[in-house]
C-alpha cells in the first residue's frame, strides 16, 4: 500500500496518462415452477449442501423467440427503429431483451429448471433497472471518435455496449453477496431471492447456504454471457483487434477491486490513499475509464485521442465512486434503494471514512476518533447511533472536502473533454453524464 499524502496534495487526474438492476421476486418463477494495457496507477490522494432438485415438469410458458440472424446480417427495415443517439437507454434495453431471450431459449435446451430458476433471474434483473451509464460512455466515445450514428458498424458497436451491462449485473450480484446486503433498488437481492424460493418449495438444506451458490452462479452466468455478447457483436476483425487489450484488462481491475474491498473490510482501517485505489479499480474503471478507452479504439481513433478520453475517464470515474460511497453514509433508502448507511455498518474502508479519521487525529480528538474506529462493521448501528455518527463524520469536514474533490474531479475530466478533438455534439453528451457525478442537495 502507498503511503497517505496530505489532502493538500493533489496530482490532477487529468494528468499524463503512465506507458468501480435489481433482483425483483415474480411469484411462482422460480424454484416453485419450471420453467491490454496495464491498469494505470490510482490517482494520489486528492485530499449442509441442499439436495438435488426433484424432477419437474417441462416449463409451460410460452417459448422464447426462436433464434434469429446476427443483427449484423439483417436487412436495414427488420432492425428496431430506436436510434442509439436518440434513445440510447431504449437501444441497449432491445439489444439485451433480444440476446437474453436467445440465451434463455438454449438454457432450457439444457434443463428447464435451470432456465426457469436462474436465467430468468437473471434476465429480470439486467432488465429490472439501471442507467445503463458504461453503455453510454462507450457509445458517445464511440461518436466523439467519428463513428457513425447508424449502419452495421454502429449496431455492432451498440451491442458491444449492451456487454458491459451483464458485466455490471455481475459486479452488483456478487457485490451483494460478499456484502450480505438484502436489498438492491428497494428489491431483494438475487441471493435473499433464491433463499426465499428454497425455503417456500421446502428443500433440503439450509436456505442461505442455497441462495448465497445459486446467487453466485448467476453472477458467473452474466460474466460468462457478456463475453459472449462482446465476441458475437459483429464488430469488424481490425476494431477486435484494438479493442482486445482494454476489454481483457477492464474485468481483471473489476475483480481486483472487489477482492481489495473485500480484504479493506476485513483488515479495518487504511489510508485514505488505500480507499483510492480501492474505489479507482473496483468503480471508476470499468465504469467511465475503460468504457470511453474501448469506444476510442473501437472508433480508430489516434493515440493521442484515446489518451485524453482515459484521462476524462480516470477523473470522472473517480467522482463516480467518492458520490458513491457519500450516498452509502448519507442516502436515504429510497434514493440509494440500499439500507441507511450501510457502508458504515459494513465496514467499507472508504475514502470518506478514512478522511474523517484523519482529521480527527489531527485535531487531537481522541473522543471522536475512538467513535469513528468502533462504527465500522457494527450491524446494530442505526437510528440514533448511525445519526451521531453522520453528524461526526460531517463535523469533522469530511463531507464537505470530498464534494470538493468531486467538483475539482469533474471540474478536470470537462476541461480534458473540451480540449481534446472530438466531435462536439458527442462532447456535450459526455459532458452531461459526467455532471451527473458532482454532488446535488443533501440527501
Amino acid at each position: 500500500m502507498r503511503g497517505q499524502p496530505s489532502e493538500s496534495a493533489v496530482t490532477p487526474v487529468g494528468g499524463p496518462l503512465p506507458p468501480p438492476a435489481p433482483a425483483r421476486e415474480a411469484p411462482g418463477r422460480l424454484l416453485t415452477s419450471p420453467a491490454s494495457p496495464a491498469c494505470p496507477p490510482a490517482p494520489a490522494d486528492p485530499s449442509g449442501a441442499p439436495a438435488p432438485h426433484p424432477a419437474a415438469p417441462r416449463d409451460t410458458r410460452p417459448p422464447a423467440p426462436t433464434p434469429t440472424p446476427s443483427r449484423r446480417s439483417r436487412p436495414p427495415e427488420e432492425r428496431s427503429s430506436i436510434g442509439p443517439d436518440h434513445d440510447l437507454p431504449a437501444a441497449v434495453e432491445r439489444v439485451l431483451a433480444e440476446h437474453l431471450a436467445e440465451r434463455r431459449q438454449e438454457a432450457a435446451r439444457i434443463s428447464d429448471r435451470f432456465a426457469a430458476d436462474l436465467v430468468t433471474l437473471l434476465a429480470d434483473f439486467v432488465l429490472g433497472g439501471g442507467k445503463r451509464l458504461r453503455p453510454a460512455f462507450l457509445w458517445w466515445a464511440w461518436r466523439a471518435c467519428g463513428g457513425p450514428p447508424s449502419g452495421d458498424d454502429a449496431e455492432a458497436v451498440l451491442r458491444a455496449a449492451a456487454a458491459l451491462e451483464l458485466i455490471q449485473a455481475c459486479a452488483l450480484i456478487h457485490d451483494d453477496l460478499m456484502d450480505g446486503s438484502p436489498l438492491r433498488r428497494n428489491a431483494p437481492a438475487a441471493h435473499v431471492v433464491l433463499a426465499r424460493r428454497h425455503r417456500a418449495a421446502g428443500l433440503r438444506g439450509d436456505p442461505g447456504t442455497f441462495g448465497a451458490g445459486a446467487a453466485l452462479l448467476a453472477g458467473d452466468l452474466a460474466l460468462a454471457w457478456a463475453d459472449d455478447l462482446w465476441h458475437g457483436a459483429g464488430l469488424a476483425p481490425s476494431a477486435q483487434r484494438r479493442a482486445r487489450g482494454p476489454w481483457q484488462a477492464m474485468r481483471t481491475e473489476m475483480v481486483a477491486g472487489q477482492y481489495l474491498d473485500l480484504y479493506g473490510q476485513a483488515r479495518g482501517g487504511g489510508s485514505a490513499a488505500a480507499a483510492l485505489e480501492v474505489a479507482h479499480l473496483k468503480s471508476g474503471l470499468y465504469t467511465v475509464e475503460r468504457p470511453l478507452h474501448l469506444g476510442a479504439v473501437l472508433a480508430g481513433a489516434p493515440d493521442a485521442t484515446v489518451a485524453a478520453l482515459r484521462r476524462a475517464g480516470r477523473a470522472a470515474g473517480l467522482a463516480f465512486q467518492l458520490r458513491d460511497d457519500l450516498l452509502g453514509v448519507f442516502g436515504s433508502p429510497d434514493r440509494t434503494g440500499k439500507p441507511a448507511g450501510e457502508d458504515i455498518t459494513e465496514g467499507k474502508p472508504t475514502y470518506l471514512m478514512a478522511v474523517a479519521l484523519r482529521r480527527a487525529r489531527a485535531r487531537g480528538d481522541a473522543a471522536v476518533e475512538r467513535e469513528l474506529l468502533a462504527a465500522p462493521g457494527s450491524p446494530g448501528l442505526t437510528g440514533a447511533r448511525l445519526d451521531r455518527v453522520r453528524s461526526l463524520v460531517t463535523a469533522t469536514g469530511a463531507r464537505a472536502h470530498v464534494e470538493r474533490v468531486m467538483e475539482r474531479l469533474v471540474g478536470s475530466a470537462l476541461d480534458t473533454l473540451d480540449r481534446a478533438p472530438l466531435e462536439r455534439t458527442a462532447v456535450r453528451h459526455l459532458s452531461d453524464l459526467a455532471r451527473s457525478f458532482v454532488p446535488g442537495p443533501p440527501p
